[in-house]
């Protein structure tokens, strides 16, 4: 499958290319759940196995990672779908080797498109490894600093991962 990213954009994306891009997402995330422990590398990858379908039937709009400890920030990925990945530099998986602190706490957000309908959400809802439900956390991370980032692209699909920490 092919989507076309506008009237007057050329350039295109399969699924083959979302799925290229999301191998590094999953990378990440099995990296974060052993570096910090968390969670464990089975639940990492679940979440990851979610993002993907749904990045895949266009419905993922970015993921936010955050690692908590008593309540409190200590590290964070932002992940930000971008179908105009030429503007993107292309990055390997990697650099988010995130603290092991006292009784952590793993928050995952996802942020959707507006195609995720409620009849997409029941029809998704089946395939989907996580009992997802509405958040209404806070992913600003206003105490935590920027510390860096990466890009992951495929033809004209990818994401954009920002980081930050104490």
């Amino acid at each position: 499958m092919t989507y076309a990213i506008t009237a007057s954009d050329t350039e295109t994306y399969s699924v083959a290319d979302i799925e290229t891009v999301m191998r590094r997402f999953s990378a990440d995330i099995v990296m974060i759940a052993t570096s910090s422990a968390a969670i464990t590398e089975a639940k990492a990858r679940d979440y990851a196995h979610d993002a993907e379908l749904l990045a895949k039937a266009g419905y993922l709009e970015a993921v936010d990672l955050t690692l908590l400890c008593g309540g409190v920030e200590v590290n964070a990925s932002r992940y930000e779908v971008n179908t105009s990945s030429g503007e993107l530099t292309l990055s390997r998986p990697g650099g988010v080797l995130w603290p092991r602190v006292a009784s952590p706490e793993f928050r995952i957000v996802l942020y959707y498109t507006d195609a995720y309908s409620e009849a997409a959400r029941e029809q998704m809802r089946r395939k989907l490894k996580i009992g997802w439900v509405p958040s209404s956390a806070d992913t600003t991370h206003s105490t935590l600093t920027q510390t860096g980032g990466r890009d992951y692209a495929s033809n004209g699909w990818g994401l954009r991962r920002k980081d930050y920490g104490t």
